[in-house]
């Protein structure tokens, strides 16, 4: 597939670097897929004019871990080591140097107080062994938040805090769920007194979410495997919604793909349940499972940008980000947001 026409000029300072001064207080284009049209609007807090009582809001309550942790050889050499996944009594590591490890060196955190043993590489990722089993607790205390490698700059205090939803329960990601950064505790509270609900789901949101698009990914037509949950109660709800009045709202793309896996379009419901997801979506793809999408706005000719343009169409898409680009919206994680309906 020809990506290029999935490609777009983004100014290098229209990326945003760092958060807005408030959550809520990031801009919003509503893109209306009926009319091919959008509007802006001041500050994402406003988007409370655009739902309406009865619409059921999907967030991703998955937090990310800080599995960003610097290691170091014997001989003194930093790596800086993102932990992606365990698999068995290894973890997937992505390792800066890594070309300056051999199989069975020993790396350890700084000072030696722990230590994990290089297994083997696979394709850019290298299996290290840890000397025990570790943990989310270790995690806290070893490592930082893993901020995406566009924002170009290291990990700040500001991170550990705007760099987690207010919805963030369930550790194990290594991003965010950007489009749920744009809500605030007092926003949630006013549109739920609006008759608005808000329904959780889970994806562990893996690296492949950074990765450029493979040759194999397309041929296939399959993403990074990432882990799904939908309790039997947001199933439910969701399932009710569904046959009845009101909205499914997405709260980001990984909301939206996990319902999509989830969504039996023959009966109309959700399953509930454990289970992993590659679903790539792509414009030829139809959408079935939401009635509108919260999202950011992405990089050129990445997977994201597909999926948006899957729900609502290359052309129309593309003309509203040359637009925020004319208007001078903020891209990516910490950027500004685009609410589809």
């Amino acid at each position: 597939m020809d990506l290029s026409p999935f490609d777009f000029h983004l100014p290098e300072g229209l990326i945003a670097r760092y958060p807005a001064e408030k959550r809520d207080g990031s801009r919003l284009l509503h893109v209306d897929r009926g009319k091919s049209q959008w509007t802006d609007f001041g500050s994402f807090r406003e988007i409370a004019s655009l739902l309406r009582p009865e619409d059921v809001l999907v967030y991703n309550e998955t937090k990310v871990s800080p599995r960003r942790i610097f290691l170091q050889s014997r001989s003194g050499r930093r790596h800086e080591a993102l932990f992606l996944e365990p698999r068995g009594r290894f973890w997937i590591v992505l390792l800066k140097n890594r070309s300056k490890t051999e199989k069975g060196q020993v790396l350890s955190l700084e000072g030696g107080a722990f230590a994990f043993t290089v297994a083997a590489w696979e394709e850019e990722f290298v299996l290290l062994e840890p000397e025990r089993e570790i943990s989310e607790e270790d995690f806290s205390r070893w490592g930082e938040i893993p901020i995406p490698p566009y924002l170009q700059r290291k990990a700040e205090e500001i991170d550990s805090v705007r760099y987690q939803t207010i919805f963030a329960k369930e550790a194990g990601s290594v991003a965010a769920p950007t489009a749920g950064l744009h809500f605030t505790e007092e926003l949630k509270a006013g549109l739920e007194r609006q008759g608005i609900a808000f329904v959780p789901v889970l994806l562990r949101v893996g690296y492949g979410t950074f990765r450029p698009l493979t040759g194999k990914q397309m041929e296939e037509k399959r993403l990074h495997r990432e882990e799904i949950n939908v309790s039997k109660e947001s199933a439910e709800i969701l399932s009710q919604k569904k046959q009845s009045s009101g909205r499914i709202l997405a709260v980001g793309t990984t909301s939206l793909r996990t319902l999509e896996t989830m969504y039996d379009p023959e009966k109309r419901q959700f399953r509930s349940g454990k289970a992993e997801t590659e679903l790539f979506l792509m414009p030829g793809d139809r959408i079935q499972s939401i009635d509108g999408l919260i999202t950011n706005f992405h990089l050129p000719k990445s997977s994201l940008i597909l999926l948006v343009a899957c729900f609502a169409g290359r052309d129309l898409v593309l003309s509203a980000y040359e637009h925020a680009v004319e208007q001078e919206y903020r891209f990516f994680s910490y950027g500004d947001a685009m609410f589809l309906t």
